[in-house]
């Protein structure tokens, strides 16, 4: 790298670091490939090919423009227009260009694509550029490169969601199977996060922390298996030099992070945990060229801290991100009462990651509670939040030096946010005392933050340009050296103004202007027939002649250079006073970072705690009871997502089920299709989510022992793209299920071997249930057609059959949705099939069928298959049991049309025969 005289760094090497594998790849041009090109062309084509694999954003004026290869590229995944400027060796040079100002909208769609992009600015003045010669190129260098996880720009990132940037190393050197280290940084807040994992967790846990990009050496980029979980997650992969993960330079760079000459304070790191910080570190110093982002002090992962849920059963119970990809339909969806970004952020993290210690539980359910007891506290809390800014997002803008007057007025108006938050708070603090999490958050709102946010207030305007280089963002009277250059500067019009008609009255030209362009400054204008009395004596001594064009002439004098000196330099020096203030007053608010970052997280857990005490009230959660346990003990259960989605589309309440597996641990559920096991199945997992992450839950009481582990196996999917069926995806999961959940775990299972042989699905789905029982000793729903299964609850100690109730009705069924001890006698399918609306012979054909089968227990042998040939014509739909016969329906209906006679019928008599009719049909 190299450094700018400036003190900005140069990334000539960047893109030698980053993995890149989009975007063009002229890193290979000579200095042959540059000759015959224009300084600027050239130019271009050496920041180029220092940063292979980027689209290179290179700004010229008003707009960052593209080239060559980039051009082509970009111009196709933005959509707009392909030009060219120029040639090189014979050809046209491919060209396209977005504004600057627009820049970031841009950049979102390249990103979203998979794209890299190196911004390539302006380092110098252009004026400074031409004191050199007219042929000199503006200096420009590379200052920062755009990927997936390390976007801060407040329009390329979601306000609700982190944006994580992940590196992985194998636990033991490259041998992936051992586990991997991961080191987590969102570079956007500054949340940061070291552990490891099992191999077998890694896509739980990148599933968890959903990272926009993952880091891992070159020597792993090969690795099917790695690369398909990483897709599975949604990120983008860059591979990285393995040199970059080394443990020494990692703790290294730890420690001169955290400002500390030992890592102690923080926990033991293996090397293998090192090296993926030491790698995580380096990347972000190449991407962001030498500037530092604010960093929270790591957080530990791992030690059973955590609820461990796989991949899979995140995306079946649907927690944060629904099966449509979005996060309506999701639990998450459901709960977020959220007022704020940063809340939003933080309880998406809490249902990401749900505890597993019982008495951090407790401290979490204690400050709902005392948030829920209290309604006006919550509400005046709640409304005084809404007008919250992202702090810790806009401290980390300021970090990169790529904030602007909006990012410190956040800070402003945050920390009067939290002065308010704390006044309000004291008063329940001194009278009632407060749960320990409350009193947390209320030490670190109270921060020492009075000079600086009295600072912020009297230097910043009301209103704030987005952009430093705007100015107009620094209050009158803060500084009399900046209010004299701005009253020298806007006074000018007047100035100019008085000295037209001075001039206009000396002169007897009535039509003189005096006039501003970019190219001549200040200039006097009069029509050519006017022109002549100036460029004579006396007043060609007063009025120098500066152009001619065909219908007017300009002029200049001493007095009107003079104070267009005056004009221009109190502008410019309004404007270098106002940068000046900015520097120092960022200066002042990362000297407080530490302390901000903590008010920030401070002031999210609070929306995050306010709203669930907010959804408590408003859906009539209760408090769980969760202790060390293995209870399991749920009356009045409902899933959270199903019963609001019923509210608002007026279908009715939910029918809320008890579940109690504290002593028998293990219920076979069985029920016909649409009746609700799996909801049923589901709403348990949920309210046990909700619980382990301090939530109160949506039944009328609870008692959960806490879970080690949550697995759920529910619907049928296939993995095409890793050559996996249907079936093989299902016993892959329960593979894992099997293997892996403890006495502690809590399973859901559902239709388990049903993508089989209907003998082999039986047999396989029997020995599941008897290893859930007899080894694994877990709390688990297994729900399933398989009715030969209800009769192990006869010889397993601890197992229970339950039943979704039905009732029959004229051939038909009524879904109850209520679980009752027992089990379903069989699985009503060619009714929901009726329901689903097949055809009327395909129904009765189905029941010829079943009839015959179920007189040979389901074998068809020979005389059945002799009375049921292959391709037998399907028999007319028969009646069913109370359905009257269509044949005879279809004569009365007949007869009922002959007795008509509509020419000596009155109104009423056509209508009433009309209904007839209709009754009859």
């Amino acid at each position: 790298m190299k450094q700018h005289a400036g003190g900005r760094v140069l990334a000539e090497d960047s893109g030698a670091f980053i993995g890149m594998r989009r975007g063009s790849a002229d890193s290979d041009m000579s200095d042959a490939d540059f000759a015959g090109m224009t300084p600027m062309m050239a130019q271009y084509a050496r920041i180029k090919a220092a940063n292979p694999g980027c689209l290179l954003f290179y700004r010229m004026g008003d707009f960052f423009e593209l080239f060559f290869d980039d051009a082509i590229e970009a111009s196709q995944a933005l959509g707009i227009q392909l030009t060219k400027r120029g040639k090189h060796k014979g050809d046209d040079i491919p060209m396209c260009g977005v504004p600057v100002v627009r820049s970031d909208e841009y950049l979102q769609k390249l990103i979203a694509c998979g794209f890299r992009v190196a911004i390539c600015e302006q380092l110098e003045d252009p004026a400074a550029a031409k004191k050199r010669g007219a042929k000199s190129v503006v200096e420009r260098g590379v200052i920062r490169l755009v990927t997936p996880g390390t976007i801060t720009e407040e329009t390329l990132l979601d306000a609700a969601a982190n944006n994580y940037l992940t590196a992985l190393a194998p636990l033991a050197g490259s041998d992936a199977e051992a586990g991997f280290a991961l080191a987590t940084v969102d570079i956007s807040t500054g949340d940061c996060m070291i552990g490891c994992c099992d191999h077998a967790d890694l896509a739980g846990e990148l599933t968890r922390l959903s990272p926009r990009e993952v880091l891992i050496a070159d020597e792993l980029s090969g690795d099917k298996e790695l690369r398909a979980i990483v897709s599975y997650c949604g990120a983008a992969m860059t591979p990285l030099p393995e040199a970059h993960f080394d443990a020494r330079s990692g703790e290294a760079a730890l420690k001169q992070e955290l400002g500390v000459a030992a890592l102690d304070a923080y926990g033991t790191f293996p090397k293998a945990e090192l090296s993926a910080a030491g790698a995580l570190l380096k990347y972000i110093e190449i991407t962001q060229i030498g500037q530092k982002p604010v960093l929270c002090p790591p957080r530990r992962l791992g030690g059973g801290d955590y609820l461990l849920i796989d991949a899979s059963t995140r995306a079946n119970l649907e927690l944060t991100r629904a099966q449509s990809g979005g996060k309506q339909g999701s639990l998450l969806s459901a709960i977020d009462r959220t007022v704020t970004g940063a809340g939003s952020r933080e309880l998406a993290a809490r249902l990401s990651s749900p505890l597993t210690s019982p008495d951090a539980i407790k401290a979490r359910l204690d400050a709902v509670a005392f948030l829920k007891d209290r309604q006006m506290l919550r509400a005046q809390m709640r409304e005084t939040l809404k007008g919250m800014p992202d702090i810790a997002r806009a401290l980390s803008r300021l970090s990169l030096d790529r904030g602007g007057p909006r990012d410190l007025g956040g800070i402003r108006d945050g920390l009067q946010c939290a002065a308010d938050i704390a006044e309000l708070l004291a008063r329940p603090l001194a009278a009632d005392g407060a749960p320990q999490d409350i009193d947390r958050i209320s030490a670190r709102i109270m921060g020492k933050f009075g000079g600086l946010r009295g600072k912020l207030s009297a230097a910043l305007a009301d209103e704030l340009p987005h952009l430093k280089r705007d100015g107009g963002f620094i209050r009158q009277g803060f500084s009399a050296d900046l209010d004299e250059n701005r009253q020298l500067r806007d006074d000018s019009r007047t100035m100019i103004a008085k000295m037209q008609a001075r001039y206009a009255g000396e002169t007897g030209v009535k039509g003189l202007k005096v006039k501003h362009n970019n190219i001549l400054g200040y200039f006097i204008e009069t029509t050519a027939a006017n022109a002549p009395a100036l460029q004579k004596p006396p007043l060609s001594e007063t009025f120098r002649h500066r152009q001619t064009l065909a219908n007017q002439v300009r002029f200049t004098t001493e007095e009107l250079a003079g104070a267009e000196a005056k004009i221009t330099g109190a502008a410019d020096r309004a404007l270098a006073i106002e940068q000046e203030i900015f520097g120092q007053l960022r200066s002042e608010a990362l000297g407080c970072e530490r302390e901000l970052m903590a008010c920030s997280l401070a002031l999210a857990e609070l929306d995050a705690t306010c709203a669930l005490a907010e959804l408590a009230e408003e859906q009539n959660y209760c408090r769980p009871q969760v202790d060390d346990s293995k209870a399991f003990a749920i009356e009045g259960g409902r899933h959270p997502v199903v019963e609001q989605a019923l509210a608002k589309m007026r279908s009715g309440p939910f029918i809320a089920n008890n579940c109690d597996l504290s002593r028998d641990r293990l219920w076979l559920v069985t029920g016909p299709n649409m009746a609700g096991k799996s909801t049923f199945l589901r709403q348990n997992a949920l309210i046990a989510i909700l619980a382990q992450i301090g939530s109160f839950v949506s039944a009328s009481s609870a008692h959960i022992g806490v879970a080690d582990r949550l697995f759920s196996r529910v619907g049928a999917s296939d993995d095409l793209a890793r050559g996996r069926s249907t079936f093989m995806v299902e016993m892959v999961e329960t593979a894992a299920i099997l293997n892996q959940a403890t006495d502690r775990s809590l399973v859901i299972l559902d239709e388990i071997g049903r993508g089989t042989a209907t003998f082999d699905g039986l047999s396989i789905a029997w020995a599941t249930v008897e290893h859930l029982h007899d080894i694994s000793q877990c709390r688990a729903l297994f729900a399933t057609h398989y009715h030969e299964l209800t009769a192990m609850a006869e010889k397993l100690g601890a197992a229970l059959n339950v039943t979704v109730s039905v009732k029959e009705w004229k051939d038909n069924i009524v879904f109850l949705h209520e679980v009752i001890p027992g089990a379903a006698d069989r699985s009503y399918g060619i009714q929901v099939a009726k329901l689903a609306g097949l055809p009327k012979p395909v129904i009765a054909r189905a029941r010829q069928v079943l009839a015959r089968l179920e007189k040979t227990q389901g074998r068809p042998n020979a005389e059945v298959l002799e009375d049921l040939p292959l391709f037998a014509a399907m028999a007319p739909a028969e009646p069913g049991e109370g359905e009257p016969d269509d044949s005879a329906r279809l004569e009365e209906l007949a007869e009922a049309i002959g007795e008509i006679d509509p020419d000596n019928m009155s109104p009423r008599e056509a209508l009433e025969a009309l209904y007839r009719l209709k009754a009859l049909s």
